[in-house]
């Protein structure tokens, strides 16, 4: 099984322009994310890790530290389309392709294992983690969409692990819901972690299509994969120590640092 690990890296982010090549305590963006995929795939020595930007200088960022680069089109605006055009520029298609956010460094370091152990069976299509929210972090969760209802999001997953839809909503409703804290039952709702492991045809099939009503109206390109029938695995894994998801703006920047201020630096 051959497996491609991408870190789409692109320059042109309205917020943050030349997002990959800010500082975090000291450390660009893109290199706590190459630091983070390495220690991810310290056990898999024959996944190939690669970065794919629009930039020549963030392809240089990423030769700084002897991680592959490659330069994709311009055009291309998501980080699944960069992802599948790294992997066709490989001499070796892959069968796995793996997406990392390339501005999120402090995702679960399991994450990456996970799904391309998932995907080890040829009749899952898609893997994506998701973590199991403890009641408090559920509440913090609401608190937090009061004023970012679109930040965030939650998985309906069966009990096979297999996904049955991703939204911005929290799901499912929980009915009864004091009663099962009170009884100590465990929180039903999961949160997904925006990692990407596809088998190829299923990136290439997702890429040429166009995106769909449900996933416009969400903003969740994943709803486009269940449209088409392919099986996601809902993966679970450990929570990061760190719950941020993403560098989308500079007050996430000083966020992190304050978090690394505070509990030490998981790149170091």
């Amino acid at each position: 099984m051959t497996v491609l690990v991408v870190i789409p890296a692109r320059a042109g982010s309205t917020r943050l322009p030349m997002k990959p090549l800010l500082p975090i305590a000291g450390l660009s963006l893109l290199h706590r994310t190459i630091a983070y995929a390495r220690r991810a795939l310290a056990d898999l020595p024959a996944a190939r890790l690669m970065v794919a930007t629009d930039d020549p200088a963030i392809v240089a960022h990423a030769q700084e530290v002897d991680c592959d680069a490659v330069m994709t089109d311009t055009r291309i605006t998501t980080g699944s389309g960069r992802a599948l055009a790294a992997a066709r520029l490989t001499p070796t298609l892959p069968e796995i392709v793996i997406n990392l956010q390339g501005d999120a460094p402090f995702q679960p370091v399991g994450a990456p294992a996970a799904l391309i152990r998932a995907l080890a069976p040829p009749t899952t299509d898609v893997a994506t983690p998701v973590v199991r929210l403890s009641w408090a972090a559920l509440d913090a969760l609401r608190d937090h969409k009061r004023t970012t209802p679109f930040s965030g999001t939650s998985c309906a997953r069966a009990a096979d692990g297999r996904a049955l839809w991703f939204s911005k909503a929290i799901i499912p409703a929980i009915r009864d819901e004091e009663r099962l804290r009170s009884a100590g039952a465990p929180c039903p709702i999961w949160r997904h972690i925006g990692i990407y492991g596809y088998r190829r045809h299923a990136l290439e099939q997702f890429e040429a299509t166009p995106p769909t009503e449900l996933e416009r109206l969400e903003g969740l390109e994943q709803l486009r994969l269940l449209e088409l029938g392919f099986r996601i695995d809902a993966v679970e894994v450990a929570p990061a120590p760190f719950d941020i998801s993403g560098i989308d703006t500079a007050a996430d920047i000083a966020r992190a640092e304050a978090l690394i201020a505070a509990h030490g630096d998981p790149h170091a």
